[in-house]
């Protein structure tokens, strides 16, 4: 369905300004490597991804560069610094923020990777355009919208599940109706250019 949509590739920048996160893609999905998508993620103190969530089929390995990340895993909570290593299986109910006073510095690495880039690419675009709240959550029928497609790749905790399907399916169809879209094409365009660092690439090779 997506096909012919942009792909990342090394060195695309893509922005958070809401969240307060900035990517540079180490490995994207269109640079032969698999479907596997890894980025150097830099989080401003007090940024936050956008809520708690799990992935049904998707395995997250995140390794702190500089800095430190807040994770809570099933609701346990610890603190990673620099060097500190954790891989989250599928299904891993979890949320993570920056709660130091220095931006973190984070590997983050996701197998498999298109769908997650397609849906990460469309909140974080979404944020941009000014259409979250403060912590980048788009309105009820958008996150609908958004929340159907993307099943296979993310569960946020919050509204309750049963309530979220009840809703979502009707919610969504409303959406569609009135224009929302799960993806947008404009969104996949990287905000810019960097060449990663050597010494983070080959963490990834």
């Amino acid at each position: 369905m997506y096909e012919d949509l942009p792909r990342s590739h090394r060195g695309d920048v893509v922005l958070n300004p809401v969240t307060g996160e900035r990517s540079v893609v180490l490995i994207g999905t269109g640079d032969e490597r698999g479907d596997r998508l890894a980025v150097q993620l830099q989080v401003s103190p007090g940024g936050a991804v956008a809520g708690e969530h799990d992935h049904p089929s998707i395995t997250e390995r995140f390794r702190v560069l500089r800095g430190e990340l807040q994770v809570s895993l099933d609701g346990d909570r610890r603190t990673l610094e620099r060097g500190a290593d954790v891989t989250i299986p599928s299904g891993t109910v979890h949320d993570w923020w920056n709660a130091g006073e220095e931006e973190a510095e984070v590997l983050v690495d996701v197998s498999p990777g298109r769908r997650f880039e397609l849906m990460i690419t469309t909140l974080w675009g979404l944020a941009r355009d000014g259409k979250t709240n403060s912590k980048g959550m788009p309105g009820a029928l958008q996150l609908a919208v958004i929340g159907h497609e993307f099943t296979d790749v993310i569960r946020f905790t919050r509204p309750p599940a049963v309530v979220q399907k009840a809703l979502f399916g009707p919610l969504a169809a409303l959406g569609r109706a009135r224009g929302r879209k799960p993806v947008y094409p404009e969104y996949l365009q990287p905000q810019g250019r960097e060449e990663p660092r050597r010494e983070i690439l080959a963490l990834v090779d």
